[in-house]
């Protein structure tokens, strides 16, 4: 499916574009009805648990996922948002579609139904999901040996880092200090996939302590 954008400003703030998904993945046929769970904005990107469940009360018979206790399914759905010349559009995927953005949170990921198929595309997108979140959120003064080098503007590498900071105005944005220069760089979270803590800012002794405990020893 591709982009469907609204025309007449129904959705502009943060309130409008959840009630909006609640209503796409709120609906009633025939048979069956779905219902919003839970969802998640991530960046631009809104991530959607839908509960499917029969109106007669029997227990809702799907090829692609394992139906739970209670007789439902409970599936992912991602939903790509963007802003244009004054309207608000989307375009959404089921998780069995195969999307490329998975930074669902790991909350959403565990309330979905389990899957008949272990290598299917849902099972790939989840698993993306989940490597995404297992990325450490390091401390300020947290020193890294990222996976593999970074090659920066310059040319350069850096692969030894310490998380700090710098400040543009009143926001303090995080970056890190290179080991070797002593310079410093923006990382993206995914450059941070499969890091090693080499110290952690936590297990510190500030240099007071440090002098004082030597002295006791």
């Amino acid at each position: 499916m591709g982009w469907l954008f609204y025309t007449d400003g129904r959705v502009q703030t943060y309130a409008d574009e959840k009630a909006e998904i609640t209503r796409l993945c709120t609906f009633e046929g025939e048979r069956r009805k779905t219902e919003l769970v839970k969802a998640c904005k991530v960046g631009s990107t809104w991530y959607a648990a839908a509960r499917v469940t029969n109106l007669d009360g029997t227990s809702v018979e799907d090829a692609t996922y394992v139906t739970d206790a209670d007789g439902s399914i409970t599936f992912g759905a991602v939903f790509l948002t963007r802003y244009g010349d004054g309207c608000w559009g989307y375009k959404d995927m089921e998780e069995s579609a195969g999307p490329n953005e998975s930074r669902a949170p790991l909350g959403l990921i565990e309330l979905l139904s389990g899957l008949k198929d272990e290598g299917s595309y849902a099972q790939d997108w989840r698993q993306r999901c989940r490597d995404w979140a297992s990325i450490p959120d390091y401390q300020e003064g947290d020193k890294i040996r990222l996976v593999t080098p970074v090659t920066l503007t310059d040319g350069s590498t850096c692969q030894i880092v310490t998380a700090t900071h710098y400040r543009r105005g009143r926001q303090k944005r995080r970056c890190y200090r290179i080991e070797e220069t002593g310079g410093l760089v923006r990382l993206s979270k995914a450059s941070l996939a499969g890091s090693e803590l080499l110290s952690s800012a936590k297990g510190a002794v500030s240099p007071v302590l440090a002098e004082y405990l030597a002295g006791r020893e």
